[in-house]
């Protein structure tokens, strides 16, 4: 969809002046060691996946997003999804009282802190097996199509309607597009080059290139 979550080539921003990872802190609260803590605690439960997680975050209002600093909008993402799957109610939320047990098959499948080590090391892939072969090959040139859904979407908003070459080929891959809905296809995954030039204006001629990952449903043949 498009939201403030899509900030890629946008202007007013200001200049990006990141912090060096090697004096950036893991946390820079206990609050957010806690936000992480939840939130990896609550999607053992097993009821979304990591898209349907990101659009969540995706829906807030766009001053919301932001507004909110980064675990702000994962703890958001994380209250839309327990109150749309009914895990708890708003009104539990909003007194930070349970007014019941939770279900059973929700009760069973916690995680708990023996467990975080070997979780997190296992990960969860998002390769897939398929028979169909892909549709594109390293060098052909392709356009990224240039639609405006209202769901989850991994083609950022500045590469749509324009021309790339493919790069490489990363094997087949969950469809981020459709899992965020509840749909487990594979589809062949790309590293596609847009040059500078084809992506801001003539003037970033020689500021090089972006490579973006792309599905095979976001291209198009030239």
């Amino acid at each position: 969809m498009n939201g403030a979550h899509d900030m890629g080539g946008m202007d007013g921003f200001g200049p990006i002046d990141p912090e060096s990872e090697s004096e950036e802190p893991l946390f820079h609260a206990a609050w957010e060691r806690r936000a992480f803590a939840v939130t990896l605690a609550m999607g053992e439960l097993g009821q979304w996946n990591i898209d349907s997680a990101r659009h969540a975050r995706e829906r807030q209002h766009p001053i919301d997003y932001l507004e909110n600093s980064y675990y702000e909008n994962w703890i958001a993402g994380l209250e839309t999804l327990l109150v749309e799957l009914g895990i708890v109610t708003a009104e539990e939320l909003a007194t930070g009282h349970a007014a019941g047990l939770a279900a059973d098959n929700l009760r069973a499948r916690k995680l708990t802190g023996d467990m975080v080590a070997a979780v997190l090391s296992k990960g969860s892939p998002s390769t897939m097996e398929s028979t169909k072969p892909p549709r594109f090959a390293v060098g052909d040139e392709v356009q990224v199509h240039h639609a405006h859904t209202i769901g989850h979407t991994r083609a950022p908003r500045y590469v749509r309607g324009r021309p790339g070459t493919i790069a490489a080929l990363n094997g087949v891959h969950i469809f981020a597009d459709k899992n965020a809905h509840g749909t487990r296809e594979g589809q062949a995954l790309y590293s596609v080059r847009f040059e500078a030039a084809d992506l801001w204006c003539t003037a970033a001629a020689d500021r090089g290139a972006v490579y973006v990952d792309l599905w095979e449903e976001h291209l198009e043949p030239v």
